[in-house]
């Protein structure tokens, strides 16, 4: 379906304001010195170069023991941490205090490994958490000055769940301010940066748990994800991540808290550098709501239904997809019929290029009991009176205010928002599940441009806002999916691709990861020569 002229006249003046506004920036910014001279160190330590299933098979049979994994892990973080500022509050003593309680109860246990493999998968391997997840004694702030000093008094249900599988967490990671944002970048931390390239972002508000996990700092961690959260790091990252089906993985001890209809569209879920640890960490984080993803059931490849959309169609708000993601698309398709003889169906789904406007009206919509979500610039005074955005965009500009830009515009953005939700929005998305719903049922496979272009520099997201709308769509859809890497492109930057399946149809997405890991090599060193 064409662009209508009023569509075509929104996008050409969206696309003439932000490149005026990204040329006055490239005027006033001040660059930083290049840190994209400086390269990650590889990750030398064979320890760092195994996946966490593994790990903990090894572990088990005392084939190496969980203080050696987890100091080899504390070793890189530290060193790799000055360049990418991922970790923010580590806990090591505490981490190595675990790791020996891990290898005397090894040392101790007399029922054998399989045993211990029913009852603790994850025994003594090294866990990181984003830092908006309450991990006991550790930092609760996302970033807000605020906040500075709040520590999480209890473990979030799947931190507790991972801990008593086993696992031992190392720290918390950085996020956006309020998690709000698709670039890691506060005042309480400071900037986070991707391990492939420092000049560039490592996504958000995941983000610093995307960094550390690709420059081999942890080999699993948690994230959330009500826009892309979870999927957008990953990506720009070249790791795995699953934004689980809404309702499975439980979101509470989180801040901020969901509030209004937001429930509906929030995930946690995994993010590891190996496809097969997904399933794992997936089982256990869904606790007592795992039997309704039928996780142990076989998965067929050949006998999935696939379909592929390349792009959304032309909205006004986002840039057009790259010809490399373009490619890199059509290279997945090709594999897949090649090697699994299905056939691939390109879709076109219209309702698609509203997928930005859709996000924000049911972002915006009251829960069951008429409550709308809380406003924005209330989190950001928290514990005091709403931020009043007007004022913090001035004492910004001399460098006064203790929010980002990017939280002071999500704050300025709220103001504009409309007290009634638009028809045509609803109706919109109402046809559009309908339609995503007919075509995956509980076999059909989708794949989708993860982000129209590879992870891009510091603060030039402010110039393209919306562009999260490829991965923010999916959340409102309630569908699961999982991020999924596919080598490295032209920049040495990662490429990749969503891999979209029906609602609680989990596993299929979980199965063509492990298919295109093995396919296209999934996470690769940045640090490697």
């Amino acid at each position: 379906m064409a662009l209508s002229l009023l569509e075509k006249a929104q996008s050409w003046l969206f696309r003439a304001a932000t490149a005026l506004f990204f040329a006055i920036f490239q005027l006033l910014w001040t660059q930083r010195p290049a840190a994209s001279v400086r390269k990650l160190p590889p990750a030398g330590n064979p320890l760092l170069l195994q996946s966490a299933t593994q790990l903990a098979r090894r572990i088990r049979r005392k084939e190496v023991s969980s203080v050696e994994v987890v100091q080899a892990y504390i070793d890189r973080i530290q060193e790799v941490n000055p360049f990418v500022n991922a970790v923010v509050k580590d806990r090591f003593a505490a981490a190595l205090q675990e790791a020996a309680q891990v290898d005397k109860l090894i040392e101790e246990e007399t029922g054998g490994e399989e045993v211990l493999e029913d009852r603790l998968p994850l025994l003594g391997v090294p866990l990181s958490v984003k830092e908006s997840f309450s991990l006991q004694g550790m930092p609760l702030t996302t970033g807000l000055m605020s906040r500075r000093g709040v520590v999480a008094p209890v473990d979030a249900p799947p931190v507790a769940l991972l801990k008593r599988a086993g696992a031992v967490p190392l720290g918390v990671t950085n996020t956006s301010e309020l998690c709000m944002w698709l670039e890691s970048h506060n005042h309480l931390y400071g900037v986070t940066c991707n391990p492939y390239d420092l000049e560039r972002i490592p996504g958000g508000s995941s983000g610093g748990e995307g960094s550390i996990l690709a420059a081999a700092g942890a080999v699993v961690g948690v994230g959330s994800d009500i826009g892309g959260s979870i999927r957008i790091p990953c990506f720009f990252n070249g790791i795995f991540g699953h934004k689980t089906t809404p309702g499975v993985v439980s979101c509470e001890n989180q801040y901020p808290p969901p509030s209004g209809r937001q429930m509906d569209y929030l995930s946690s879920g995994p993010m590891c550098r190996y496809a097969e640890d997904l399933l794992p960490m997936l089982k256990i984080m869904a606790g007592p709501n795992a039997h309704k993803l039928s996780l142990n059931a076989d998965v067929d490849l050949k006998k999935l239904r696939f379909f592929s959309i390349p792009h959304d169609g032309g909205s006004p708000y986002t840039h057009p997809v790259s010809r490399e993601l373009l490619d890199i698309q059509k290279k997945v398709v090709e594999r897949l019929e090649a090697d699994l003889g299905v056939r691939v169906q390109r879709v076109c789904l219209p309702e698609l290029r509203y997928s930005f406007q859709i996000w924000d009206t049911y972002m915006g919509l009251p829960d069951k009991e008429g409550k709308p979500p809380r406003a924005f610039a209330e989190l950001m005074g928290e514990p005091g009176r709403p931020a009043w955005a007007l004022w913090e965009l001035l004492k910004r500009m001399v460098g006064k205010s203790d929010h980002t830009m990017p939280a002071i515009m999500v704050a300025l953005l709220e103001m504009t928002h409309l007290s009634k939700s638009s028809p045509f929005i609803i109706r919109q998305k109402e046809e559009l599940q309908k339609k995503i719903d007919e075509l995956l049922g509980t076999d059909g496979v989708l794949l989708y441009p993860s982000h129209p272009r590879v992870a891009p520099k510091h603060h030039h997201p402010l110039f393209r806002p919306f562009d999260f709308a490829y991965t923010g769509i999916l959340n409102i859809l309630g569908l699961p999916v999982t991020q999924c890497p596919l080598g490295l492109g032209a920049e040495g930057l990662p490429l990749g691709v969503q891999v979209v399946a029906g609602k609680l149809q989990d596993r299929l997405t979980l199965a063509v990861a492990l298919y295109l890991e093995k396919t296209f090599g999934g996470w690769r060193d940045p640090g490697a020569k």
